[in-house]
């Protein structure tokens, strides 16, 4: 007999079939106060808004404590954050079951209820027995996972598989619209990015080091109100509006897909960095629809946030359609300002760019299975290149087409457009995130072709909008290792790299 049973998993949705079980193995192994308690680990706790951790913690435990009300179990909710893979998962969540509840978990007092091997055997390795839930029935019954892909499906019968708390809790909170968002989101990985390869901590620390640049540049343009900052990163301009006297009446609200920076934008706000009780934070897919009502928004940030859409997106479709969502969702005089990446005028021009062959090693072919391997030895590999050998690298990783050719008698020159070559070098120093930055096209819009779309969206482009060049780059990462010149071999300037928009809704649209 047990006084526990002890059911990890992540529980996003609850089961008829799993409220029959657990009710019939409580009572049968209870003592004679009465059947055992089930201990509900909740893995993943601190994981919401991803493929395989759609459903917060808060609304799990909801449909567990109602459950417990339904089928009258006695239950006690744990929640267990995600931690790195490793072979003492079992002893981890029993450790986190008697650091918040106090409760010592024992082969002696506990049985697992478990229907994964993987997970069953950690347990077993402790002593403890092991109930197999779903893996003791014949035929197999769905599983929880299966029940919510077909919500997530479509499948307007999952209701009759699922346990009525979860069904309450999930139409109660309009959970079934959130789960099919996330679950078939085209973009977003599995754990919550636009890319599994992506090195958050870098990527947060490039951003919030050159936040003060941003701000400053920006800061005469906001319009006070409700301000939102769409791919907030790890909040690093709102700190800095949260630190401006005249936005403090202001609402400042991050929007950020990455599960990495999101966390870390909650963390912030806990640790006491914002002033401002106004300031909120949400994870979400800006490519999966609108995100705040219409006319309800005063100014809306973006930073180098457009060419990840035209990137991951499908390229203008989706800018269009983002276009148009900033554009409903701003008030009556309210203003988009937006920077980022930019592609060259004419672009599609053909130069020839010659690269250096001495600051670095020159194979005879490039890889071919960088995609398969880890990440420290892409790096180290990346690193080792030539800025040319660098180019026949990227041409095999870029997710884009990619117009070249070698010039004939020459090794360390070739024929490209000016558009290509250009989003070559403003790649090229990325070793760290070489398979996230080959997947992101930097040159797809032109500054022409960004003032066309406002205007057709219905947006006025203030004058305060125009393309640039960052000569620090041009100085530091171009000039001293290529060069651009005309097919007749004249040379040429380097071209514009950002571009800074800051368009208006008409007062009376």
């Amino acid at each position: 007999m047990a006084r526990y049973l002890l059911f990890p998993g992540r529980h996003h949705l609850l089961t008829r079939f799993q409220g029959e079980y657990l009710s019939r193995l409580a009572a049968a192994e209870g003592d004679p106060d009465g059947p055992a308690t089930v201990v509900w680990a909740v893995t993943s706790a601190n994981h919401s808004n991803t493929r395989r951790n759609p459903v917060p913690y808060h609304r799990r435990e909801a449909a567990i404590e109602r459950f417990s009300v339904l089928t009258g179990l006695r239950s006690v909710v744990v929640p267990v954050f995600d931690t790195v893979a490793t072979d003492r998962f079992a002893e981890v969540t029993v450790k986190t079951v008697a650091a918040v509840t106090g409760l010592e978990l024992t082969p002696a007092n506990t049985i697992l209820a478990c229907s994964t091997p993987e997970v069953a055997a950690m347990y077993e390795r402790l002593g403890f027995a092991v109930a197999g839930v779903e893996a003791d029935v014949e035929p197999t019954p769905q599983r929880p996972w299966d029940v919510l892909l077909r919500l997530a499906a479509d499948d307007h019968t999952w209701p009759e598989s699922a346990h009525p708390a979860s069904v309450d809790v999930y139409q109660r909170y309009g959970l079934e619209r959130h789960v099919r968002s996330v679950v078939n989101d085209p973009v977003v990985g599995s754990e919550g990015g636009l890319t599994a390869t992506r090195d958050y901590r870098s990527y947060a620390d490039a951003f919030a080091g050159a936040a003060r640049r941003k701000w400053d540049a920006v800061r005469e343009h906001v319009r006070p109100g409700r301000i939102v900052d769409i791919g907030c990163g790890a909040g690093a301009v709102l700190e800095l509006a949260d630190g401006e006297p005249g936005l403090r009446e202001s609402d400042l609200i991050g929007v950020e897909v990455a599960r990495h920076l999101y966390e870390e934008c909650v963390h912030k706000k806990a640790q006491g960095f914002f002033r401002n009780p106004n300031v909120f934070f949400y994870q979400r897919n800006v490519l999966g629809g609108a995100v705040f009502a219409p006319r309800s928004v005063d100014t809306t940030l973006t930073f180098a946030l457009t060419h990840e859409i035209w990137s991951y997106g499908d390229r203008m479709a989706s800018v269009r359609r983002f276009v148009q969502a900033i554009y409903d969702q701003t008030v009556p005089g309210g203003v988009w300002i937006n920077s980022d990446v930019c592609g060259p005028d004419g672009a599609d021009r053909p130069v020839l760019l010659r690269l250096s062959t001495a600051d670095g090693a020159n194979p005879a072919q490039p890889r071919g299975d960088l995609a398969d391997a880890p990440a420290g030895e892409v790096a180290s590999y990346v690193r080792s290149l030539s800025t040319r050998a660098r180019l026949d690298q990227f041409v095999v990783d870029f997710a884009f087409p990619f117009a070249w050719r070698p010039v004939d008698g020459s090794s360390d020159t070739v024929e490209t457009t000016l558009g290509a070559a250009m989003d070559f070098l403003t790649r090229k120093d990325y070793p760290d995130n070489w398979l996230s930055e080959t997947r992101e096209q930097f040159c797809g819009l032109e500054y022409a072709d960004w003032k066309a779309l406002l205007a057709d969206v219905g947006f006025e482009i203030d004058p305060a909008s125009g393309s640039t060049r960052n000569d620090w780059i041009v100085d530091n990462r171009l000039a001293p290792v290529a060069s651009l010149s005309t097919l007749d071999g004249k040379s040429m300037d380097w071209p514009v790299t950002h571009v800074l928009l800051v368009a208006r809704r008409p007062p009376n649209t």
